[in-house]
């Protein structure tokens, strides 16, 4: 396993900035948001730009296993969601872009919807991820779906469901085990389940349960990093272990995004070596 970062905690952060400073620290691989309100936002990411990128990477040796293109798969309008389904589209193709090392990076989504929805809008959301996956068959990209906690997949055994009914090759899981630990689900359970279909992840800390929860900076909280990253070897994980800093930590006042990405490494790093792991 590899130990990585994702920009989704730092929207304002210039990417030399970024690069320079996760290299630094000791990070094998960087997950790159591409949000509108992000630095490396989709829309600012021409021709020139992309290239730039790719060889500012390479140079300081840091892979790219993911790329955060959240889009909603749940909209009811036609056009905001026929908007959003060519934004994952062209997201895919900017991982053909990004490509080396083990060839394109994941692209990491969430569903969106309401855990409510499951009932009534389950063959939707099925549709919707085949459509998309389609395109991702064709482009040798896998779509990653994060369940999350309040979406519409927000445990693991709706996550295996949805895998089982679209049947794609290119749809995996993006396996952020916090939206399982807030919802009361134990750690062996969401690993056994899940890390055979993960092929990104996210970790973040956090305490307390629904509804009465809180996402932290890792090391802040009471998540067990040791046993979840001694459970993901166990059941055959390989790939990165990538820390998301939430919206949540996001809204501190104030917020110093390099500072808790260094926080961030030194209690992974030590979990890693708790844990008897080597990164390679």
């Amino acid at each position: 396993m590899q130990l990585g970062f994702s920009t989704w905690g730092m929207p304002a952060v210039p990417i030399d900035a970024i690069v320079r400073h996760l290299t630094g620290l000791g990070f094998d691989g960087v997950e790159l948001t591409v949000l509108s309100h992000h630095t490396t936002a989709l829309e600012k990411l021409d021709k020139a730009e992309r290239s730039r990128i790719l060889k500012l990477l390479q140079d300081h040796g840091l892979q790219l296993p993911a790329i955060a293109g959240h889009v909603s798969l749940m909209d009811e309008d036609s056009a905001s969601h026929a908007a959003n389904l060519e934004r994952l589209r062209n997201t895919m193709d900017l991982a053909l872009d990004w490509a080396y090392g083990d060839g394109p990076p994941v692209i990491d989504t969430t569903a969106g919807g309401a855990p409510e929805d499951w009932d009534s809008k389950l063959g939707m959301l099925v549709e919707r991820i085949q459509e998309a996956a389609e395109y991702g068959e064709k482009a040798g990209v896998t779509i990653a779906i994060e369940p999350h906690v309040g979406s519409i997949i927000d445990t693991p055994d709706r996550m295996l469901e949805v895998i089982r009914q679209v049947g794609s090759p290119a749809v995996a899981v993006n396996f952020d085990i916090s939206h399982f630990n807030v919802m009361g689900i134990g750690i062996e359970e969401s690993v056994a389940k899940m890390a055979p279909h993960a092929r990104h992840t996210h970790v973040k800390d956090e305490r307390g349960t629904v509804p009465d929860f809180e996402f932290l900076v890792p090391g802040e909280g009471e998540f067990d990093y040791v046993t979840y990253l001694k459970a993901m070897r166990r059941h055959g994980y390989t790939g990165y272990i990538t820390a998301e800093i939430s919206n949540m930590v996001q809204r501190r006042t104030p917020y110093y995004p390099l500072a808790v990405a260094t926080e961030t490494y030194n209690t992974l790093a030590q979990a890693f070596v708790d844990a008897g792991i080597e990164r390679n």
